[in-house]
Parts: structure tokens; sequence; C-alpha cells
């Protein structure tokens, strides 16, 4: 019995997550598990279940064949705790079955397959008091949501609100904390599609709370793309881009396919508002190879929809209209009607532009008859607008009066000030109770103006006695001060002589002070010019890097950090990223020493990155000996020096205690590729898109040390275009900052640096930016700050 029990309480898996590579070793444990030809029948299709959900079988006929198997054992069963497993199992593959046709399109067979498992969750008999109710009422909890989330997205609304708060009642119920937050969710993307923001906003940072309190990074990544899409209409595109990075850095966190695609779509979107052509074109396409890898019809049709708008503003028209056509196609197919309504909306401005206005306006009221049936406000407001300048180019004034009317009436009631102060802030939001009486509306009008009356007549008396009053207080408080001014006045003039030198030689010490400190800022400013004199200049580096970004943010006016460049005697090209010892004023004459000290080991003829840290580190050595100390300084560098032979495509590398990270794309989704990518010994596979290459540095720095006799490690890698190389200090992973005031860690910020190699390399500089800023919050800079990246 206990062992029927262990195995009916393994982790359930929601069916809805793709599969991962790293659930391998789960699958393979349960598959063994399997082979036990001991084990009962509610833990053979307690398995089986787990295995289809954990590796997401999407064979309608695997989950047939669960439901035939547990219905014929149902059959013969008397045990009645056996029974209701069983039941359990055959209710969570209807559920799997609709999941599985609604990918596909077939909603109408999904929506009857949610049905039946909603039935059958319904006839299942526990005991209340039981673990195994919350896990039941979990799953239908689920169901219910599948069918809401259907219905809503096939026009029944009324339906789909219904059985939304329903999921949410049962799992505040049974405390579910990720079902209450999904259900928070998809009411707070009803109430946006009703136009109802304040209510959208709550229902989202609701929902957020929780999942950050429990660490969902796939519900994270769903909510800040809905709080990004009400930004970009109340709040700025740029803010709405901010929040749409969040979301596919959360999508990419946990290998989502279908999310990441939804973000780079909406990216995408963003950027065709700012007019960023080139950056739309690539986000767009991008997204359509995540859908289509992910099989997610839905999602295809939007990116054809986006793509075709895209294609109009291209002025690209025979391209727009094959691609809104297929959209068009794909939204009819899965029956997602809100797709429909905005793709015909799409098409009837696209036959406006080419001079079709009767088919424009054939596609325009269908738009806005659907967008009716689904009280959809804004995508009625975008009809309405858009019949109206049809009908005005018809001279059809009647009827363009009425649309135009339509469109302010639900334009305004989209951005009245309630929801634009719901949408930047809740703290706006108010609630009060009326207080009811026994009385009629006219008696209590008649109370009111008796009361006010008599307020009134008691607050003249009150002014008039408390005049009286205050006038005595004052006469006496102005004599009283008399007397002690007359008293004050003679021992002033007594102290007037000493105050007047004190003042002097207090003057006299603010001005000496004030001069030395503009001495001692000039000399800084001074000293800035010279070490920036030296850094590697924009010219050397745009001459041999054709895409590149630097961030350097110095803690104080002078850095301790520097980057230097120069062509070697072979003709490659060497990039030095380094921290020197200390920051501020000593590190600044640090980081002229050990500049120095590089130059003379080039200019020596060493073309090998170890060989020139070798020469270097013996140089600083020799130079701080002189120090006046016994053992000599032992101040000096941690750095990375690079050497790029761009046109054999191989890099060289000498690292001392900094890392080197290349970021390489997966262009190839055949799986033996993906196994040899995983199986090199230098680039391992980071997620499904990039793999990663981290050079990992010698732990010692190049100066004093106790391995100072030991020669730094050669490295080499061979190169492909589109590789990002990352060279960094310590000091953006070792700042504090964050809600609990943490170190960033070298592991976050290597995986922020994966998620944004894709990106054009200015935009990276600028996620690396605020997310520095971001996190430092109103904490101290506690180091210089280096990082750079060059594309190959």
């Amino acid at each position: 019995m206990k062992f029927k029990i262990a195995i009916f309480f393994i982790t359930i898996v929601s069916f809805s997550n793709l599969y991962s590579q790293n659930d391998d070793r789960i699958i393979d444990s349960l598959t063994k598990l399997l082979q036990n030809k001991k084990l009962p029948d509610t833990a053979i299709y307690r398995l089986k279940t787990d295995i289809g959900q954990i590796a997401y079988i999407d064979r309608l006929s695997y989950w047939d064949s669960i439901i035939n198997d547990c219905e014929t054992i149902l059959n013969k069963q008397n045990d009645a705790e056996v029974k209701l497993k069983i039941s359990y199992y055959i209710a969570g593959a209807f559920n799997n079955k609709g999941f599985l046709n609604k990918l596909s399109g077939n909603t109408d067979k999904a929506l009857e397959n949610y049905n039946q498992s909603f039935i059958k969750y319904n006839k299942l008999k526990f005991n209340n008091n039981s673990i195994l109710r919350k896990i039941i009422l979990a799953d239908k909890a689920q169901t219910i949501n599948n069918i809401a989330t259907l219905a809503y997205e096939i026009g029944e609304i009324a339906k789909g609100k219904e059985y939304h708060n329903k999921s949410l009642q049962i799992r505040i119920d049974i405390d579910d904390k990720e079902g209450i937050a999904m259900s928070y969710n998809n009411l707070g993307y009803v109430a946006q599609n009703e136009g109802n923001i304040k209510q959208s906003v709550d229902y989202y940072f609701k929902s957020l709370k929780i999942r950050e309190s429990i660490e969902d990074w796939n519900g994270m990544a769903q909510v800040y793309g809905n709080i990004a899409s009400i930004y970009s209409n109340y709040y700025g595109i740029e803010k709405s881009l901010l929040f749409h990075r969040k979301s596919l850095f959360y999508y990419t966190k946990i290998e989502n396919k279908s999310g990441i695609g939804h973000a780079l779509n909406n990216i995408g979107t963003c950027y065709l508002e700012l007019n960023q052509i080139d950056s739309v074109n690539f986000y767009y396409q991008k997204a359509l190879s995540y859908r289509i890898e992910a099989s997610y019809k839905k999602g295809i049709g939007n990116s054809y929809y986006n793509i075709g708008r895209f294609y109009i503003v291209q002025k690209n028209y025979t391209e727009a209209q094959k691609k809104l056509d297929s959209s068009l196609i794909i939204f009819n197919e899965v029956k997602d009607i809100s797709g429909k309504v905005k793709t015909l909306k799409v098409l009837s401005e696209l036959n406006v532009l080419i001079g079709n206005l009767s088919k424009a306006k054939e596609f325009a009221e269908l738009s806005l008859k659907i967008a009716q049936q689904i009280k959809s406000a804004d995508e009625i407001q975008r009809a309405a607008k858009l019949l109206y300048i049809i009908c005005s180019k018809q001279n059809q004034s009647s009827q363009a009066l009425k649309m135009y009317e339509l469109h302010i009436k639900i334009r305004d009631s989209l951005l009245n000030l309630d929801n634009k102060k719901a949408a930047i802030s809740k703290q706006f939001e108010y609630e009060y109770d009326k207080k009811t009486s026994a009385d009629s509306l006219k008696i209590a009008d008649e109370r009111k103006i008796t009361e006010v009356k008599l307020k009134q007549e008691q607050t003249q008396r009150y002014a008039l006695y408390g005049g009286l009053i205050i006038t005595c207080l004052f006469g006496a408080f102005i004599f009283n001060r008399f007397k002690l001014t007359q008293k004050q006045k003679n021992t002033i003039e007594t102290k007037e002589k000493q105050t007047q030198e004190q003042n002097i030689i207090i003057t006299n010490q603010k001005h000496l002070i004030e001069e030395r400190h503009k001495e001692i800022t000039d000399s800084i400013n001074y000293a800035e010019r010279i070490q920036r004199s030296l850094l590697a200049n924009k010219q050397l580096l745009n001459e041999n890097f054709p895409d590149y970004f630097i961030l350097f943010k110095p803690k104080d006016v002078v850095s301790g950090d520097f980057y230097w460049a120069s062509k070697l005697h072979n003709n490659t090209f060497a990039l030095v990223t380094a921290d020197s010892t200390g920051h501020g004023v000593p590190g600044a004459i640090m980081s002229i020493l050990n500049i120095a000290c590089l130059n003379e080991a080039v200019k020596e003829g060493h073309i090998y990155p170890n060989e020139i840290l070798n020469r270097t580190r013996k140089e600083i050595i020799s130079v701080l000996k002189r120090d006046g100390s016994l053992e000599g300084g032992k101040d000096g560098m941690d750095c990375s020096l690079l050497a790029f032979d761009f046109k054999n495509l191989k890099l060289q590398i000498a690292a001392a205690n900094n890392p080197v990270w290349i970021v390489r794309e997966i262009k190839n989704d055949d799986l033996s590729v993906r196994a040899k990518s995983r199986s090199d010994d230098q680039f391992k596979t980071f997620n499904s898109t990039f793999s990663i290459c981290e050079i990992k540095p010698d732990k010692m720095p190049v100066g004093k040390h106790d391995k100072q006799d030991v020669p730094f490690t050669l490295h080499e890698v061979t190169l492909q275009k589109g590789d990002v190389v990352y060279t960094l200090t310590d000091g953006f992973p070792d700042q504090f900052g964050g809600e609990k005031g943490k170190k960033y860690m070298i592991k976050n910020l290597r995986e922020l640096i994966v998620t944004i190699a894709h990106l054009p390399m200015h935009e990276q500089k600028q996620v690396l930016e605020n997310t520095f800023n971001t996190w430092k919050g109103n904490s101290e800079q506690v180091d210089d700050v280096t990082v750079i990246g060059i594309r190959v």
C-alpha cells in the first residue's frame, strides 16, 4: 500500500510546458519504474500520465489508449480508492486531448474534450480532508480555466468570464498560488479587452506579486507581456519595450519556444511604432521561426498578421496581401475571433491604400460586427474610425457621422482620467462606503441645510470670542518680547565685536578651502583627460571592429579600469580589458603604469597573448620593487588579452582572473548537429538558441603573486561569423543592489548577456546599462565597471 501511494503522489507536471532536454533523466527514471511487472493499475497509469506530460507526447492516440485502458479497468473494479484514481486519470487525459486539439486548431473538438474532462471531474467523490482532494480540485480548476480561455477566444465572452471566476474560486479554496496567479492574469486580459483598464491592471499586478513569490518564471513572462501591452497605449512605447524584454528574459530562461516567439513578436511591434525598420524585420522573422518550431498555429497566424502590417509600412502591398490572407485563414481554422477581427481591420486599411473602397468597407464592417459581439472596446473603436474614413471618401455623410460618433464615444471611455491613473499607478484607487438614511431625501436635505446654518452661527461666535482672546494674548506677548529684547540688545552689542572677528576668520578659511578644492578638482579632471588619451581610441577600434560596444562606468572621475588596443607584429589586433589595483586616483596611476608595461612588451615583438602578459608581469614587478618596501609592491592588474585574426577567424586569449565569453547562435536545428554542439569541448549549449564558450582565466594577477613564475595559459578558439565575444572586469557582477542589497553575481550577468546576444550591439549596451542602474538603485557604485562586446 505504501508503494501505491508513493507512485500516485509523484509531482504532477503541467502538460502546457514544452518538453525540455533537462527532463530526459526524469523520463528515464519513470520508464524504468514502468517496467516493474508487479505494479498495480493505479501506479501504471499514474506513470504513463506523468511520462506523457513531461515528454510532451502530442499524439491523440496516446491519450486515447490511456482512456480506453482505464475505462476497461474501471468496469472490473470494486475498490473505491482504485476507482477514484483511475477516474481521475481519465479526466486528466480528456483535458490533455483538449489541449492538443486546441494547439492544432481543432477548436470544436478541444471544447468537447474539455467539457468531457469537466464532467468526469465533477463525478469524482473524495474525502474533503484528504490530500487527494487538493490535487483533484487543482486539475479541475485548470480544466475550467481551459474552457474559459477557449470560450473567450471563440466569442462566448459571458461564458469565458463566468468560468474564469469559477476556476479562481476553486484555486482560492485550495490555496493554489500558481493557479490563483493564472486566473488573475486571465481575468486581467478579459478586462483589458473590454476596455476596463483599471480592473485589468489590478488583476495583472495581483498575478505578478504571487508569481514573483513562487518564482514562476513562465507566469511572470506572461504577465510582463500583458502589462507591456497596456503601457504601449497609456505610458509610451519605450516603457512597453522594457516590459517586453523582461518577458523575453524569463521565456528564454525556461526555453519556452512559443513564449520566446510571442515576446520577440511584441518587441518587433514596438520597433514598428518607433519606426526602427531594420529591428522590426529581424524580430518578426525570428518570432515566426520560433513559432513554426513550436508548431504553434495561432502564433504563426499572428506572425503572418504582423509581417503583413510591416509590408504595408514598406508599401509592398502585394506581399502584405499574401501574409494577411494567410493570417486570416489560420485564425479562421483555429477560431481565434480576436485575431480575425484585427486582421480584417488591417485588410480594410490595405484596400483603402490601393483604392478598393468597396472591399475596404466590407472588411471594416465585418470587423466592427465581430468586435461588438466579443465586446472588444479597442477593436470597436478602431473599426469605427476606419469606417468613418471610408464612408467620408465615399461621400456617405450620415453613416460617416454615425461611425465618427461611435469612435469618439469608445475612445473617450478608453482614455478617461481614471483609466490613465490606473495604468500608471494603483495608489490612486479609493474605496468608500455610502451611509444609508431612514429619512426621505427631502427630510435629509432639510436637515443638512439646518445643520449648516447652525454651524455657521456657532462658528461666527467662536471666531469673535477667539479673536478677543488672541488680541489680549498677543498684546501681553508683545510687551514681554519688548522687555526681553531690551535685555538681549545689550548682550548682543557686547558680543558683536567678537562675532565680527570670528566671521573674518571663518570667511578666510572658507575661501582657502574652496581654492584648494578647485585646485584638486582641476587636477583630477586633467588627470582624467590624460588617462582617456591612453585608452584605445574610437578611430582605432572602428577600423578593426565593425560592430562593437563599450560600457565604461568609472566609480570616480578617474578609473582603475581601462581598455587598450594595439596592432601586433603578426597583423593580429590585440584588445586588453583590465582592472588595475584600486580605483580613483591610485587606480588611475596604476593603470598608466600597466599600459606603459603592455606597450613595452608589444614593442619587444611579443605576438602571443600569454607571452605579452608574462613580459608585462615581469616589467610591473621590476618597476614596483623601487617603492621602498622590503618585498616590493604587490599591485598590478586583472585582465584579459584577446588577439583577433579576422582573416582566418581565429582568436587567441590569455586571461588573468577575468573570464572571456563567446556566444554563438545555434543555426541548424538538426538533432545530430545539436548533439555535436553539446559534445564540443569549448562551446556548451546554453539554451535552444545559443551556445557559449567560457574561457576560464588563470587564477593569478598580472603582478607580484605566489604564482608569479607560472606562465599564463594560451587559449585558441575558431570563430564563426556572427559570434559575439565579451570581455569584462568584476565591477558589474560585484555591484550590490536589488531588493536584498546583494551582489549581482557573475552567473546572472552571463545569463543576461546570452539572452541579449541577438540584439544590435548598441541595444545590448543600453540593456546592460539599464540593468546595472536598476540593480544599483540608490546604492553607491562599489567599483569601476567595464563590459565590452565585439560581433565577428
